[in-house]
């Protein structure tokens, strides 16, 4: 794709400069006309002064096939320590290097000031080299070493494959304007002297000192008060090593986790809902929720809020992956997300937005919500506490009857904190919520079942704070397709960071053990059981299961 827009960019740009050529071309200078009547031989042409405006076009030419070579051509992938990353360089005014950490955002550096901008994205976290780490800790005392060995290889590589995309693009774009070999090469070879003289410009105004000053963006944004700012962080170098080996650790090992869970044939019997909660900005959550969107077969993923952390425009971009998972999405707003994080998931792809008690219909299930009435990290403004919560509930209870009294009936009820789910007790079978980062399971009095979900994001960013970690919770809620009641749920718990289990739980309410309604594929006949005791699922991997 890149290549083609640089092939039709190629096209324009040599028809402006060979107009431009040939307006340049009809100044004085030319043969001189013969007058009628004239016997007189016609004068020979007079040599034709170098033309400024001839120079400059072959400066233009030069400078625009360079900077399309750059762009087919100038990028080189190279490994960096655990990484993939790829380095390019980009015509500039001011200079500096950008490095992109996507979804995180970027860190910008004044390191030179030249006409060119070197950009590093990180693509990914390579699991074999990644995995090496964590099987071999020893390794990391010589990490530092290696990133910069690999990064001075890059640079060198980058270098060589540059000049060529220069030299390349402009001699390209040089014979398609001229039409003449020698023009063309001159092009050429004025484009590799343009990029020396930015490398020799870069490099007699290189700042080391930039390391400790960058600039932040999006979810970068708030770096320096997680990990401290630049200076600390080199003045002790030791101690943010170790924690950076470990935390590179129990992300590697968090991720290998949710391999180990087991997966389950569809059963056409079944709506299979995932209910997530609390990620609270973990970007590993992703990972793990597409990993159970395609072991589980979901039809249907439920958020009860807490997604963000402080609910900034800056946390917005983590976002973005929702709309990829594999499955409709659907949403209430927590304490931690802001009104502009709503708005923002209103506006992505297969994200449905609860609030107000508005109910949809997605994947066959009806399901209505509310968000949370406080937003607390706000500290400018007093939280209202329980009371605000049993408002909001109150409201979206009427919604329901509402709902049940217009003839479409709510299947289930979202909304983040506990508090509020009470308000719904008798107007919707379930009702689903957040909010505490555990797992409550209760029939409330008038016979609607309240499940509160754990911590998906294992707590979040903040859970690397912790000396213990917090476990990272998710259930796969297990709807009959024609009644769309709850027949059972598993439980699926990963350790956390830096633990490895997976385990996973089933469990089946009272109403639906065998001989009052179907059960989903794969859960086998059993006696009748306390409603909320685990029911083995079948195991198809090595992931420890709890005995009941």
């Amino acid at each position: 794709m890149a290549r083609a827009v640089v092939r039709v960019s190629y096209a324009r740009v040599a028809r402006a400069l060979r107009r431009v050529r040939d307006r340049a071309g009809n100044r004085p200078g030319g043969r001189a006309p013969r007058r009628a009547g004239s016997s007189a031989p016609p004068l020979a042409p007079a040599p034709a002064p170098r033309s400024p405006a001839r120079a400059l076009g072959l400066l233009a030419v030069a400078a625009a096939g360079a900077w399309l070579g750059l762009l087919a051509f100038g990028a080189v992938h190279v490994p960096v320590g655990p990484v993939d990353t790829s380095m390019t360089l980009r015509p500039s005014l001011t200079g500096g290097t950008e490095v992109n950490v996507s979804p995180l955002g970027a860190l910008d550096l004044e390191s030179h000031t030249a006409p060119v901008r070197l950009a590093v994205d990180v693509d990914r976290l390579d699991p074999v080299r990644s995995r090496a780490l964590v099987e071999h800790p020893e390794r990391i005392s010589g990490l530092q070493e290696e990133i910069a060995a690999d990064v001075l290889d890059g640079a060198r590589e980058l270098a060589v494959r540059s000049c060529v995309a220069v030299v390349t693009g402009a001699t390209a774009l040089g014979l398609a304007v001229y039409r003449r070999p020698r023009r063309a090469l001159a092009a050429g070879g004025l484009a590799l002297a343009l990029l020396a003289a930015s490398g020799a410009s870069a490099y007699a105004t290189w700042n080391p000192k930039s390391v400790l000053e960058p600039r932040f963006s999006g979810l970068l944004s708030s770096a320096p008060s997680v990990v401290g700012n630049a200076r600390s962080i080199v003045t002790e170098f030791d101690v943010y090593q170790r924690e950076l080996a470990r935390l590179v650790t129990n992300v590697t090992r968090l991720y290998e986790a949710t391999s180990t869970l087991p997966t389950y044939q569809p059963d056409p019997a079944t709506i299979r809902v995932l209910h997530v909660s609390d990620i609270h900005l973990n970007p590993a959550s992703w990972h793990i929720v597409g990993s159970l969107v395609k072991q589980y077969d979901i039809d249907l993923i439920i958020d009860s809020g807490d997604t963000m952390d402080h609910g900034s425009t800056a946390e917005n971009v983590f976002l973005n992956p929702i709309s990829g998972l594999g499955a409709p999405y659907v949403w209430v707003r927590g304490n931690h997300d802001s009104a502009a994080t709503q708005e923002y998931l209103e506006g992505l792809r297969n994200v449905h937005v609860l609030d107000g008690g508005r109910a949809v219909t997605v994947a066959g299930v009806r399901v209505a919500g509310i968000g949370d009435p406080q937003f607390t990290p706000d500290r400018s403004v007093v939280a209202a506490g329980d009371d605000a919560e049993r408002a909001a509930g109150a409201r979206l209870a009427r919604a329901l009857r509402a709902q049940a009294r217009a003839g479409t009936p709510v299947d289930v009820a979202v909304v983040h904190n506990p508090v509020a789910a009470h308000q719904t007790d008798g107007a919707v079978p379930l009702v689903l919520s957040g909010h505490v980062h555990r797992r409550v399971d209760e029939v409330l009095p008038n016979g609607t079942r309240l499940k509160v979900e754990g911590s998906t994001g294992g707590g979040g960013l903040r859970a690397v704070e912790r000396e213990e970690p917090e476990k990272v919770q998710a259930s796969v809620l297990y709807l009959d397709r024609d009644t769309r009641r709850l027949q059972a749920w598993d439980e699926i718990t990963l350790g956390g960071l830096g633990l490895t289990t997976a385990e996973v739980a089933r469990h089946v309410p009272d109403e639906a053990l065998p001989g009052t309604s179907p059960a989903p594929s794969g859960t086998p006949a059993e006696s009748p059981r306390p409603s909320g005791t685990p029911v083995p699922p079948p195991v198809r991997s090595p992931a420890p299961v709890p005995r009941p």
